[in-house]
Formats: C-alpha cells, structure tokens, sequence
C-alpha cells in the first residue's frame, strides 16, 4: 500500500523494486569480497534479458511462471530495467575482478649502504610500477651485524607474497640465524635480492672458496643460486641482457651505470643447477701501474630454491643512490618481482590486475 491506502500500480512495484536492486548492487560493489552478491546481480540481470527476449518472440514459448512478483513485471517494466541492472551488474564484475596488491616485504639495514633512503626509493618505484605495497624491516644500524627481527623469528614473513632482501649482513654466521632468513623461502615464498643482500650471511668459515652447491656452507648460496666473494671498484658497469633469457629482461635494452660496484663469481655459475643467467656485467679495471683490463660476472639471474622450487630473484647491481634510482633499475626489480610472485606474462608485462594502478 502507498500512503493513500490504494494499492501500488505494477510499473510502481517495478521502480520500487528497481531502486531497492540498484542499491543491492551498489553495496555489493563496495563490499567486492562477497562476490556471491556479485554473481547472483549477475544472473537476474541476464534473466532479465531473457525475460525480455521471450516477451517480445510470443511464438518462442510462453514464459515461465513465478511466483515470486520480480519475475510478473509488465514488459515495457523489464525494457528499461534489464539493460540497467546488466550494466550494474558488469561493473560489479569488473570491480570484484580486481585484484588484491601483493604485499612486498623489503629488508634492508647494515653496513656500507644509505638504506635510510634507497628503502624509500625502492618503495616508491615498484608501487608506481606494479600493484604492490611494500612494507618495511629496516634497522638504522650500519655494522655488518644489524639486527633484524628475520635473525631471530623465522615467521617474520608470514602474510607476504614476496620477500625482498637489500640488507647487508656479511657477519652475521650463526647457523640458526641464517635458518630462520630461509626459512620463510624453503616453504615457498618467492625472494627478491638486492646487492649486498649476495655478501650477507657468510656461514663458511672459507666462504672466499668456491663452496659446493649443497655443502653445509653453502647454505646462503644454495638459496641465492651464486655464489660471490667481493667486489672491485666503483667503475661504470656495462650491462648485457641474455637474449630470450627469460620474460623479465624481454625488450630491455643494454645500458652502462654509472661507477657502480662488479661482484665476482666466484665459481661459474651453473654449477647451481637451477641458476639461469639473465644478464653480465662488463667493467674496465685499472691497476696501480696504470694498465687496464677487462673483468665480466653475471649481475642478473634466477633461481629455483628448495623442494618447493621457490623462485629467487637477484641482482648485484644497487650500490650508490643513483643507481637505485634510476628508472631502468626500478624497471629490471619490478620485472624480477613479478616474476617471483608468479605475475609476470610471457612477454614481459605484468599479469592482468597487476600493473601501475591508479589511485
């Protein structure tokens, strides 16, 4: 009844019922978790089509009964109201089909390194880059020891979906504490590793040797996929994409840092069998007595880690401020995580929902 005690006319009861799914679906577009909302909006406003395409084609058949009195509107009621609670009903889809932003873990803190502002910018460039949102672990501390909640508690990433190391850490050797830095990457989830991040966690007593892969003290290696001892001085580095390596270097194009630091390999790197080389860097080396030579090591590459075949990323490059901030470096470490969280496509760009998003 209206308020005049006659009761509603059928085109009334239609633009009430309207209005009241209207809001059924607006609510439901802000409340994308419950996509159930979502799919049932869906399915009325294809009913409805339906509904429509059968009053209109009588020799079709005869329409359905219902008792319910959405489905006993007029015709000319479901002519303008099919088309509408579709078009909700496709944003609502669209809305829900979003994606959440992976969460990013960055560490960084220790010696040698302004990681008071290189943490910023890395913040910054991967989530203009990428649907992500980073979250920091830093310590102020600049020894080669700094102390970091991941040292001492191996759930330290639990609700991440990828862990980037950029700390540097070459004297931290206790077993039990590089343990619990892997542990969150032996149960698979995926790592990003920056520069000193391949220094760090020196559990050899002869770590400067070439260690076998799967020998006690390989354990950081293992992970990292190479094995590196030291580095020679701030040069320009000229960086080689492998061609075909792999989607995060697809299209990328060579270029040359400025002085930059060139990490060793100590061993040739395949002796890790899953490293897969991505990129070398060249550098040109003078001596004392004024001679110069050539140095090349692998900067770039991937790994698979452990029984669950965790994807590592890594890269040596990332020294000097300038170099971090350089848009081809963002570019390369945003490729390398989508990589590891499983979100990048073939040709290099990022999985649907998980590009630069506009906020």
């Amino acid at each position: 009844m209206n308020d005049s005690g006659v009761p509603p006319t059928p085109s009334q009861i239609g633009s009430e019922a309207c209005f009241n799914l209207v809001g059924v679906a607006a609510s439901a577009s802000e409340r994308m978790a419950d996509h159930s909302l979502v799919l049932a909006a869906t399915r009325i406003g294809r009913f409805l089509l339906w509904h429509r395409h059968r009053a209109t084609n009588p020799h079709r058949g005869a329409i359905p009964q219902f008792p319910s009195l959405l489905f006993t509107m007029t015709t000319s009621f479901t002519r303008w109201i099919a088309p509408l609670f579709v078009a909700i009903a496709a944003v609502a889809n669209l809305t829900a089909a979003a994606p959440k932003p992976l969460r990013v873990l960055l560490i960084t803190g220790g010696c040698c390194h302004d990681y008071v502002t290189q943490k910023d910018i890395l913040k910054k460039g991967l989530e203009e880059r990428a649907n992500v949102v980073v979250d920091h672990m830093h310590t102020p501390d600049k020894t080669t020891k700094p102390p970091l909640p991941s040292h001492l508690d191996p759930a330290y990433a639990q609700g991440y979906d990828v862990v980037i190391h950029d700390e540097c850490a070459a004297d931290i050797k206790e077993a039990d504490m590089v343990r619990n830095v892997l542990k969150p990457h032996r149960d698979g989830i995926p790592a990003v590793n920056l520069h000193c991040a391949m220094h760090s966690y020196r559990y050899a007593a002869d770590f400067a040797q070439p260690l076998k892969p799967g020998s006690v003290g390989a354990l950081w290696f293992d992970f990292l996929g190479l094995q590196s001892t030291r580095h020679g001085p701030q040069e320009p580095i000229a960086i080689r994409f492998v061609p075909g390596a792999s989607p995060i270097t697809k299209s990328l194009e060579n270029w040359t840092t400025i002085k930059e630091e060139l990490y060793n390999n100590i061993q040739d790197p395949r002796a890790f069998p899953h490293h897969r080389s991505l990129a070398t860097g060249r550098q040109t080396v003078k001596s004392k007595d004024g001679t110069t030579s050539e140095v090349e090591s692998v900067i770039v590459w991937t790994n698979e880690y452990g029984d669950k075949k965790t994807r590592v990323f890594s890269t040596t490059l990332g020294h000097n401020n300038v170099t971090v901030s350089d848009s081809r470096y963002l570019d390369l470490v945003t490729r390398g995580l989508l990589w590891a969280a499983g979100k990048l496509e073939s040709n290099g760009k990022p999985a649907s929902g998980y590009g630069p998003q506009r906020h």
